[in-house]
């Protein structure tokens, strides 16, 4: 029988020294499931993207609320950097640690190069860890999918709308947005 070579799983506390002691080369990673993953480089699209989606996150919610490509606590082997968040309390709640997935309403993720991996092992990762509501912005296709319901198996419901739809989020319902405003 053959023996696969077992994976070192990073937690949290040894991936934040590997990152503040300069070992690794940029700092530009995210910890998910234990491995620490290099953070894709962002496009022009992307980049809008995020700026507008934080531009209405901040309209509705205040910017001490919203958290821009900042870490978010799941559990000892997670902390991805999620390109909004909004949090449930201001910022000065954040001032030792970083928010817990029970301490967001919304997560969104911007996706342009990454859709498939947003919809499956990032959507299960903060599906497990309670996040409430998770949005996917996909580019490619000018479409937002919308998860809810989240369990250990899985979002229970997932919406996809397209660019001429609109949605609130479950914490917000005045903060209506037009699909195609987040996009570029």
């Amino acid at each position: 029988m053959m023996t696969k070579p077992r994976t070192k799983l990073w937690t949290r506390e040894e991936a934040r020294f590997l990152q503040h002691s300069g070992l690794l080369d940029d700092g530009q990673y995210e910890l998910v499931e234990g491995e620490l993953l290099r953070k894709m480089p962002k496009n022009p699209a992307h980049v809008t993207a995020t700026r507008q989606t934080n531009h209405w996150a901040v309209e509705h919610f205040g910017e001490s609320f919203v958290r821009a490509q900042d870490p978010l606590i799941l559990d000892l082997f997670n902390e991805p950097e999620p390109d909004v968040a909004i949090t449930k309390d201001s910022e000065d709640a954040y001032l030792e640690l970083h928010p817990t997935a029970t301490e967001v309403h919304l997560v969104v993720e911007i996706s342009d190069s990454t859709l498939e991996y947003d919809l499956t092992r990032k959507a299960s990762l903060y599906a497990r860890a309670g996040v409430a509501e998770y949005w996917v912005l996909d580019l490619p296709n000018r479409r937002l999918h919308v998860h809810l319901d989240p369990s250990e198996a899985g979002y229970g419901r997932i919406l996809t709308l397209a660019e001429s739809q609109t949605i609130a989020p479950l914490a917000h319902a005045d903060a209506t947005v037009l699909v195609s405003t987040l996009l570029p």
